[in-house]
């Protein structure tokens, strides 16, 4: 052992007794051992005997993700995690919060994510297969990030509209952030995440993402990640990893044969600016397109890499697709549950703002998993256990352990089963239609929006 490593282990042992008591519920799916090998591989492991040291701050950011309602400083008093000080006392400034956060970084978060997540979501999908297939989800969102210079610089905004004749351009309200992620649909645990500023493309987040799909698995995109240079490599760069999306309007191809009723083989030529930039690309690839209309809408036609008709019926297809819906439904639970509507990320540094995200996406993921918890103890699929129910448990446990002696948590725990009958959501019904439609009428009161004059350089 190295003498850090002997540092730091005196370190854990001075704070182990003071590991937050308010996470009494999650605190079991986070090993404990990952925040160590988090702070020790990004190097930012805690040296110094600090009253917040780095191990206590990454519950600090966690606790952040949930208790929205409450600041930061509010946040750390809930859940006990500062080291008392030489009178005994435990408050803490905001300043100090905001140091430790400083010190501790966004690297050790998104380590924590990605080791965390990947055990966690791949095992969920394994658990729940379609015809031998794990199936995921590829897709992206936008954030609303705090207005401040720093972050509408590196974020940057939307463009609410462009004014000829010398009038000011006008900005998004808020800096955004563009989100992509894979999830386990069946069970809405992200298996990984990429994001930043929203004047990047989608596809150039998803781009590092497809790697993170496993074999034998099937993921399920929207039609604006319809382009070869991302779907034949998931085809052929690994074991059995397939895709379905949705044909553009502009979409054309080859028909080969006719496998079935609005279902046949095609081909698909890649264009040469896609082989110029990749020259590993075929110039043309084969896939399956199925043609599908749901009453009042206009046809469809899905494409897919599940070329053998026998093994992968085309009216399956067809229902499976419509999973897809649950990786929105994901997002609106991390967006108007967590977030209470808000979507605003309250930190005002772009390196704060990172952190802050991944800790939402690990505090989701919990959340996530305590919901499967739940619906295995009643036999029943994830999807039929409230979100919004098990988030308001979940906190309500940790204010109760933050004001409650630690014997009583058990008890309490154990009567809380029978109040998560009430979580439960009665079965899907999927002939309900309800298309896409503005709900709320934009306000009558004029925007508050940036405004840059014509004669500035504009901000990014």
């Amino acid at each position: 052992m190295t003498p850090i490593q002997e540092t730091f282990t005196e370190a854990l042992e001075f704070t182990s007794e003071f590991t937050p008591r308010s996470f009494p519920n999650l605190i079991s799916h986070l090993d404990p051992a990952w925040v160590e090998e988090a702070l020790l591989s990004t190097g930012t492991a805690t040296i110094r005997k600090r009253r917040l040291p780095a191990e206590q701050t990454v519950w600090l950011v966690l606790g952040m993700a949930v208790m929205r309602e409450l600041p930061i400083t509010a946040v750390a008093q809930k859940l006990d995690i500062a080291l008392p000080a030489a009178d005994g006392t435990r408050s803490v400034a905001s300043s100090a919060l905001t140091q430790a956060r400083d010190r501790l970084g966004a690297e050790p978060m998104e380590w924590l994510f990605l080791r965390a997540s990947e055990e966690w979501a791949h095992r969920s999908a394994d658990a729940d297969r379609w015809r031998g297939l794990a199936l995921y989800g590829l897709d992206g969102t936008s954030l609303c990030v705090a207005d401040s210079a720093e972050n509408r610089e590196h974020f940057g905004s939307q463009d609410s509209g462009r004014h000829e004749c010398g009038r000011d351009e006008r900005l998004s309200g808020y800096p955004l952030m563009r989100l992509v992620v894979v999830m386990a649909l069946r069970s809405h645990l992200l298996a990984a995440a990429s994001f930043g500023p929203w004047r990047i493309d989608e596809r150039v987040y998803a781009a590092s993402l497809w790697d993170s799909v496993p074999d034998h698995s099937l993921v399920l995109v929207d039609r604006h990640h319809l382009q070869a240079s991302a779907l034949v490599p998931l085809t052929t760069k690994g074991t059995e990893r397939h895709w379905i999306t949705r044909a553009k309007s502009n979409t054309s191809f080859r028909s080969i044969r006719k496998l079935g009723r609005g279902d046949e083989l095609v081909e698909f030529e890649v264009r040469n600016a896609a082989r110029q930039k990749d020259p590993s690309l075929p110039s043309r690839f084969d896939a399956r397109v199925i043609k599908y209309q749901r009453k009042g809408y206009r046809p469809q036609l899905l494409i897919t890499s599940l070329l053998d008709e026998k093994r992968f019926p085309a009216e399956e297809i067809r229902a499976l697709y419509h999973e897809r819906w649950e990786i929105e439904l994901g997002f609106d639970e991390i967006k108007t549950d967590m977030l209470e509507r808000l979507e605003t990320i309250r930190s005002k540094s772009p390196i704060a703002v990172t952190q802050e995200m991944w800790g939402l996406l690990i505090a989701y993921n919990l959340i996530r998993l305590e919901m499967q918890r739940i619906a295995r103890e009643f036999g029943l699929p994830p999807n039929r256990i409230s979100f919004v129910g098990a988030l308001r448990h979940c906190v309500e446990q940790w204010h109760l352990a933050s004001i409650t002696a630690a014997g009583t948590i058990p008890a309490r725990l154990a009567t809380a089963t029978d109040r998560m009958r009430a979580f439960v959501l009665p079965p899907r019904r999927p002939e309900r239609v309800f298309p896409r439609a503005v709900k709320v009428k934009m306000s009558n009161f004029d925007r508050k929006v940036p405004k840059i004059s014509s004669s500035r350089k504009r901000v990014k």
